[in-house]
């Protein structure tokens, strides 16, 4: 009978003890010890690709320059945003534009770097506004208006008179040849590109772009995108609001001659 109890004892005890592990309960961490394993993880990281670009010879990054994963969540939720709402743009219904008051644009990218969407950054590689405070001339048509609206808190742009036109081209156009840029100092360079369509010197190309006139597509395919100075504090207020709204984006019409002064 002693034996019989023993093993009943022997049965019994696993099943007390894993019912008083249970009622036990997981063990409390203070959250100081928890915010500390965070932190510590967190410079874990960074130290891990601090050594990775050291291994390969690049040139090291501060530590507020590399990305966390939550950078990284917040980038995506920016780019879908701007999806979203260059869709409302193009949709929504608008009141009738103003007429327009020159067949020649002057489109200066203001804003743009990772909060865009993949589609919005394609349509301003068309119009070869690849970076910020890079200027552009292009014909007035509804197909370019369509895609300004598109990139509408991106840019903004106007109605350049003759002097902006010859000032710009002037001091900051050029052409690409063997993929190097080549200032337009030497007339033979115009005359050997162009000299075929009557455009022989600088002249010639200010003159082609301020009437818009039947080689204007020639010319530009010819010019590099035009690089400007980045503007003083206080001209641009990095608002994505339009022009007309106290903003900085969208149409300037005549008032993009000041900007371009300040950027030339």
């Amino acid at each position: 009978m002693a034996e019989g109890e023993a093993k009943v004892v022997s049965v019994e005890e696993p099943k007390v003890m894993a019912v008083e592990e249970a009622n036990k309960g997981l063990d409390y961490i203070p959250e100081v010890i928890l915010k500390k394993r965070k932190n510590r993880d967190e410079l874990a990281f960074i130290r891990k690709k601090q050594l990775e670009l050291g291994n390969f010879g690049k040139k090291k990054k501060k530590v507020a320059d590399i990305k966390r994963p939550e950078d990284f969540v917040l980038e995506f939720r920016a780019k879908e945003i701007d999806l979203i709402r260059m869709k409302q743009r193009v949709k929504r219904p608008r009141a009738t534009p103003p007429p327009v008051k020159s067949n020649l644009v002057f489109i200066i990218r203001i804003q743009g770097k990772n909060d865009m969407h993949p589609k919005t950054k394609k349509v301003l590689n068309s119009m070869q506004l690849r970076s910020t405070f890079t200027g552009v001339f292009a014909k007035a048509t509804d197909g370019l208006f369509q895609k300004l609206l598109k990139v509408q808190p991106y840019v903004t742009y106007g109605y350049p008179n003759g002097k902006s036109v010859k000032d710009l081209i002037f001091k900051k156009g050029y052409t690409i040849i063997e993929g190097n840029p080549v200032p337009l100092t030497d007339n033979n360079i115009i005359e050997q590109a162009l000299g075929e369509h009557g455009i022989f010197c600088i002249e010639d190309i200010v003159n082609e772009i301020a009437r818009v006139g039947d080689h204007f597509r020639e010319v530009m395919r010819f010019l590099g995108p035009l690089k400007l100075n980045k503007p003083e504090a206080g001209v641009l207020h990095g608002k994505k609001q339009e022009f007309s709204e106290g903003g900085d984006t969208g149409n300037r019409e005549d008032k993009i001659n000041d900007l371009i002064i300040k950027m030339n």
